[in-house]
């Protein structure tokens, strides 16, 4: 989408995550490669940038699983393993774990190299209607290559 530069997944953003997704049956999935960029303490994955990857991927759960959009309302995030910013790679996974009304209660888990669990988030995410989304944000929907 034309001037569309999140911090997250944007692939046009210089300075950001570009995070890609894909469906692991219930879940939604990104490989990410941490890189020194996005250190805290020295050679340290920032809690922040973990945050960051945790709450996109539950957007990304909204848009793929309900068709959706909407606002991340609460992210409670455990950090349980450091995280270097020399790993080839983390895995970033997340889920819908019930649905209320509006309220979308989420979880993700960050995994490293050794899929070791890392950091996790429990979420809430309020979400508005498909039809609110596709008229007042111009949300498309979120299919795959072969629907």
């Amino acid at each position: 989408m034309e001037g569309y530069m999140c911090f997250a997944c944007s692939s046009d953003n210089p300075l950001g995550l570009h995070m890609e997704f894909y469906e692991d049956g219930d879940d939604v999935v990104a490989v990410w490669k941490p890189n020194k960029y996005y250190q805290g303490w020295q050679n340290t994955l920032h809690g922040g940038i973990q945050c960051t990857l945790m709450d996109e991927i539950g957007g990304w759960v909204i848009i793929r699983k309900l068709q959706t959009t909407g606002v991340t309302s609460k992210l409670d995030a455990r950090f349980m393993k450091r995280i270097s910013t020399d790993e080839p790679q983390l895995t970033i996974r997340g889920r819908i774990k019930e649905v209320r009304f509006n309220a979308v209660y989420l979880e993700a888990e960050i995994y490293n190299s050794q899929n070791v669990l890392c950091s996790r988030a429990d979420m809430i995410y309020f979400v508005i209607t498909p039809e609110r989304a596709k008229k007042e944000f111009s949300f498309k929907g979120c299919i795959t290559e072969d629907e």
